[in-house]
């Protein structure tokens, strides 16, 4: 009888020493705070996910360690700071993780250690874990490769106009000066 994981409550341990794999094809509805920063969100926007535990014995055999691989991908739809339209973002985690005995222990090894460290449960919430990525996956400035309409690179502030003309350069008293060599 092969056991059943939830990803919501996922018994991190049990998973990754069956070595099993789940995945799914989730509506971007269902992650709150995704689609919370989403623009133009709709139900047909999908984040498409799996993950594979994998216990990797140490040298010696005395031991070894709990990793899980996270892949996800996803279309997140932004608005382009160039040209204010909207533009679905692609999103793409892909991502090793490695399952320590507890916070205090992921805390104590984050200095020393490269790799991600979460804490070992008995209900993991997987769905978070995706969500908490695609959040850190969102680009700070969404923009398109390139634009589906020009985009005008000129001033339209007509007060931010006139306040630059009246304003003299303030390098321009530099160009009175004159720098000679001395004669010394």
């Amino acid at each position: 009888m092969t056991k059943e994981f939830n990803p919501d409550r996922l018994d991190a341990k049990a998973f990754v020493l069956a070595g099993a794999r789940l995945e799914g094809h989730d509506s971007l509805l269902k992650y709150e705070r995704l689609a919370q920063e989403a623009k133009g969100l709709h139900p047909d926007l999908r984040v498409d996910w799996a993950a594979v535990g994998e216990w990797r014995a140490e040298a010696g055999g005395d031991g070894g360690q709990m990793w899980m691989h996270l892949r996800v991908t996803a279309a997140f739809p932004m608005v382009c700071q160039r040209c204010m339209g909207p533009v679905d973002v692609p999103l793409q985690v892909d991502r090793w993780f490695r399952f320590v005995a507890d916070e205090a222990t992921a805390e104590a090894l984050d200095d020393e250690v490269e790799e991600d460290l979460l804490a070992l449960s008995r209900e993991f919430d997987l769905h978070e874990l995706i969500e908490d990525e695609l959040l850190m996956a969102l680009p700070v400035v969404p923009r398109h490769d390139e634009c589906p309409t020009p985009v005008s690179m000129a001033s339209s502030d007509e007060d931010f106009e006139a306040a630059t003309a009246e304003r003299p350069n303030p390098f321009a008293a530099l160009a009175g000066l004159r720098v000679g060599k001395s004669d010394k």
